[in-house]
């Protein structure tokens, strides 16, 4: 594996990951984080002064686990993350959006996109860490945050799947006009990742594109212990 984070960003296959998403409407990432990225990352957990927020999932109905939101600066791996990932994302969100004739346009760097953010008045960091025990589990939704929000979304899975925890796939549903809702489980290995619609994607019909609406969870962690890594590009109100 490449050392620098950005050369291994770089080195995805841009291409099949782009046609993924135009094609099922997320693509699947390899190992991106090597094993002593996720464990540097889990151990952040304990550290209170690098989070803004902590929210406990069951006290809202949001599902049974917790959560923290980075505050910033955020983490060297996390910020590395999001900005190397935002271009290719950033083209892909143009695409989607013409193909379904809205006029809204991502610039092609991460800093531009958040200046635009923080001029409605999201100013709160977005990326953050989850933590599941056994039993835990994430209800069906959408992260979007404020009136600017970012079609695309990635979660990376920072410990291993039949090793540190049983259960617990990544949960992806698509809402489909006048037609029954399908349904992902995507097991996510160690390092890996997903990227997925925040909100909704365009989809080839007769009469041209239409819009499908998405919604994403995980779903029941049987034994063990899991976490997760969300990065979020838009920030928050």
């Amino acid at each position: 594996m490449l050392d620098r984070l950005e050369d291994r960003i770089a080195a995805l296959d841009w291409g099949s990951l782009q046609a993924q998403l135009d094609e099922q409407g997320f693509a699947r990432l390899p190992a991106l984080l090597r094993p002593d990225e996720c464990e540097a990352l889990i151990r952040t957990y304990g550290e209170e002064a690098r989070f803004r927020k902590t929210i406990d999932m069951a006290r809202y109905r949001f599902g049974a686990g917790e959560y923290k939101y980075y505050a910033a600066p955020l983490p060297a791996i996390v910020q590395r993350l999001r900005e190397g990932l935002y271009p290719e994302l950033a083209r892909a969100a143009n695409r989607w959006h013409e193909r379904l004739g809205q006029e809204t346009r991502y610039p092609a760097a991460l800093p531009d996109f958040l200046a635009r953010c923080h001029d409605h008045g999201q100013l709160r960091s977005t990326p953050l860490i989850l933590r599941y025990e056994a039993g835990g589990y994430n209800c069906l939704h959408q992260d979007l945050y404020g009136e600017v929000h970012f079609p695309f979304q990635a979660v990376f899975v920072l410990n291993a799947q039949g090793e540190d925890y049983e259960g617990g796939e990544f949960l992806l549903t698509e809402q489909r006009p006048r037609a029954q809702s399908r349904g992902h489980a995507l097991p996510v290995a160690q390092g890996a990742g997903l990227l997925f619609p925040t909100n909704h994607r365009p989809v080839s019909g007769s009469r041209g594109y239409y819009r499908t609406t998405l919604r994403h969870g995980v779903s029941t962690i049987t034994s063990g212990t899991r976490y997760s890594l969300g990065i979020i590009f838009h920030d928050a109100k």
